[in-house]
């Protein structure tokens, strides 16, 4: 009777382990997954969506892809305002098929839009029309990712006035840092109260930035031209910590 006593003390120990272990696994999973606050798997219809384009282009639906065939200039943007601390993360691919607008170039973004001379950003009568040029009023966070022909990839920060600043830490023309056709980017952008500023490409951090004047809420948008891009899996959370 003696030694059995310590065995089934060290059998109850062991298993009271077992529940915190499952609880520590469930927890980390938890915080690497966060609840998603918006999401589109695009397989129903545009209605989360506004689309500003010049004539010649098109955006549309097909098997599980926001599709943008662009000509001159096209934003779609993303209906809901956003409050920081978020996270927008998404997939696109390239679509290189011979065709007058396979170009591979401009996987570019807005995300913490706001206009301000308008409080709501998407109401008729802002006069965008999908060129680039008419986006020069907004205060914003700014990715051209493999632009100017797939030469460049720049982070900027509109402030409001028709100024995009852009600093020379923010400017990458390494090959590493352009696109490619065919292939899937998964892109991730960030905006934090306290000011910090990320874009990561394929889990690689590209930019960060601490803004002392920070962009607390906003739209995000995608924004290319002339290009042929079909992205997936668009998901809007808050950051893990």
């Amino acid at each position: 009777p003696g030694p059995s006593r310590p065995q089934r003390t060290g059998m109850r120990s062991r298993l009271a382990l077992v529940p915190v272990a499952v609880l520590l696994v469930a927890a980390c999973a938890h915080s690497a997954s966060p609840t998603p606050l918006h999401r589109d798997d695009f397989t129903g219809d545009l209605r989360q969506w506004v689309v500003e384009q010049m004539p010649g282009g098109s955006v549309r639906l097909d098997g599980g892809a926001l599709v943008i065939e662009d000509a001159a200039g096209c934003t779609v943007w993303f209906r809901e305002k956003l409050t920081a601390p978020v996270v927008v993360s998404w997939e696109t691919t390239f679509v290189e098929a011979g065709g007058p607008r396979d170009r591979v170039s401009d996987l570019n973004c807005f995300w913490m839009a706001t206009d301000p001379q308008r409080p709501d950003l998407l109401a008729p009568g802002h006069g965008r029309t999908g060129r680039f040029a008419t986006y020069d009023s907004l205060r914003t966070y700014y990715v051209g990712y493999g632009g100017n022909t797939n030469s460049t990839t720049r982070f900027r920060r509109y402030d409001g006035s028709g100024a995009r600043p852009l600093l020379p830490e923010h400017e990458r023309t390494a090959p590493a840092y352009l696109l490619r056709g065919g292939v899937p980017f998964r892109i991730r952008v960030e905006a934090h109260r306290d000011g910090t500023v990320r874009y990561w490409r394929n889990d690689e951090l590209v930019f960060e930035w601490k803004d002392d004047q920070p962009l607390t809420d906003g739209w995000f948008g995608f924004r290319t031209v002339q290009s042929h891009q079909r992205i997936r899996n668009f998901v809007v959370t808050r950051p893990a910590s």
